[in-house]
């Protein structure tokens, strides 16, 4: 069994949890559990980013403190991750007195390997980024990520860091090592990056007193992004002895407007307290409605408990990585289009393909042979199910998530196509095709068996009870499923596992 390191960006504070970030805790949960079905020791890290000038501005205008805000938005973060069965093993806030400790020690080591001196800053500040911006990141004097936010000229005595030294060393990395930054998009725009060269960064900030203290040095916190990074340290206890088992990290999982801040500072810093980087960055892309961002007023039409209210966790899950490719973005044309796609998709998929296919094949099983099944082998679909199996493992272990999703969705097409061709009702009235008959539902049965397993990761609480359905137990891992098969029904009443969505006609 190995280890298995897995982290998502931790959350802003500043602001409720949309839709993007459900995106990117849904893709990073569904590694976690493919990893966990792959035999592997999966330890999955999410949390929040407490920190920064945003955050006590909003508190300020608010009229409450810091700490009050981030509390109350910390909670509601984690109430929407337990509705979409976000299966974390710890939520790292950079409010904790670990995560102090952890970013003063870092800190402390860098300055010792001469990486830190004091210098002034003047230079433009965008709050909505928490980053300092050179003239030519610019877009006609606006932050081309925040543009409805004032950029501000902003002159402090602060520590840097030394960026620039650490240029070569990164080209290197990334030359030597190729799957750090992926996918592919996203390496080639941060060689680029290093291949114009690397300016050094502020390290602390002397007017922005909600932050962790800068380490021996009254007056000073550390940089919102050099507090925000460690967090992946911060969260396996370092710097205490058991920081080592750990890391290095298997998986930063980030959303594309932060790769430079992950594949550029985050690896310079660990480079020069002279820790271990981790195995992969991978930059997802965005959810995009008209060819942009979420505004506002599209972000509260897509609120996330109203999403997942209309068709379950399990549901929208499935959507989320069924419709939006893990490795690019994904334009809707507008708000609307988004929920008629999601209700297609629902009825389409879930209701239609999968939930017909497991309720056909479960009442054929009992009727054609009292819900016994005998082991499966040698049919046409059984070769189709091999092949997707390989499809899928392929797929998951290259972070094609929505490949892999396909994959295990081609065995339920094909298993339809296979019940109409066979048509196992005519089978049953032919006695002397009774073999026959046998191995139609036996590899039916293995085909929804093995579906449920490959979609444990993105649908865990239906794709559970497809399996109990199937009269299986503990669900098995992925070496064990060629073996542990369901042979016999379990008697009870069976639920529809995906109920048909009819959606009221829109007036007007």
């Amino acid at each position: 069994m190995s280890r298995y390191y897995l982290t998502t960006a931790i959350d802003y504070s500043n602001g409720d949890p949309h839709i993007g970030h459900a995106y990117e805790k849904v893709g990073a949960d569904v590694i976690a559990r493919f990893h966990r079905l792959a035999g592997d020791d999966v330890h999955f890290v999410i949390g929040m980013d407490e920190h920064g000038q945003k955050v006590a501005q909003e508190a300020a205008a608010q009229g409450r403190s810091p700490q009050d805000l981030v509390d109350e938005l910390a909670a509601r973060f984690e109430a929407v991750w337990g509705r979409l069965h976000i299966s974390h093993d710890d939520f790292i806030r950079t409010t904790e007195p670990r995560h102090t400790t952890a970013v003063q020690a870092l800190v402390r080591r860098i300055r010792d390997a001469g990486d830190l001196y004091e210098d002034r800053y003047e230079g433009y500040y965008c709050t909505g980024c928490e980053a300092f911006k050179r003239e030519a990141e610019l877009e006609d004097g606006k932050c081309p990520i925040h543009p409805s936010r004032e950029i501000v000229w902003t002159e402090e005595e602060n520590w840097f860091f030394r960026l620039s030294a650490y240029r070569d060393r990164l080209l290197e990395h990334i030359e030597a090592h190729p799957e750090f930054v992926q996918p592919e998009s996203r390496r080639n725009e941060i060689l680029r990056l290093l291949e114009g060269g690397l300016e050094d960064i502020s390290a602390s900030r002397s007017r922005v007193p909600w932050g962790v203290p800068f380490p021996d040095e009254d007056g000073h916190t550390v940089y919102v992004w050099f507090d925000a990074l460690p967090n992946y340290i911060s969260a396996i206890g370092y710097p205490g002895d058991g920081f080592a088992d750990t890391w290095p990290a298997a998986l930063h999982v980030i959303g594309k407007d932060i790769t430079r801040f992950h594949c550029v500072i985050w690896p310079a810093m660990l480079l020069s307290a002279g820790l271990e980087l981790p195995d992969v960055v991978w930059g997802h892309g965005f959810v995009k409605i008209g060819g942009g961002k979420l505004s506002k007023s599209e972000a509260k039409q897509l609120d996330l408990d109203q999403l997942i209210d209309r068709h379950g966790p399990d549901a929208f899950r499935y959507f989320l990585l069924r419709e939006i490719p893990w490795d690019r973005d994904r334009d809707f044309p507008s708000v609307e289009a988004f929920l008629d796609q999601f209700d297609e998709r629902y009825n389409s998929d879930l209701a239609n393909d999968l939930g017909n296919l497991l309720n056909r094949t479960v009442a054929m099983a009992r009727k054609y042979r009292d819900g016994a099944i005998v082991p499966p082998g040698g049919t046409a679909l059984d070769d189709a199910i091999d092949d997707a199996l390989e499809t899928y493992v392929d797929a998951m272990r290259q972070h094609r998530l929505h490949d892999g999703l396909d994959a295990a969705m081609t065995i339920v097409r094909a298993a339809n196509g296979f019940i109409d061709s066979e048509e196992p009702w005519k089978l049953a009235r032919e006695p002397k095709r009774a073999e026959r008959l046998d191995a139609v539902l036996a590899a039916l049965a293995r085909g929804l068996a093995t579906t449920a397993v490959l979609l444990q990761p993105f649908i865990p609480a239906k794709a559970a009870e497809m399996w109990e359905r199937l009269g299986g137990d503990e669900m098995p891992a992925l070496a064990e499923l060629p073996h542990r098969l369901p042979t016999a029904l379990p008697e009870r009443a069976d639920s529809v596992l995906f109920p048909r969505f009819e959606r009221e006609p829109r007036s007007g």
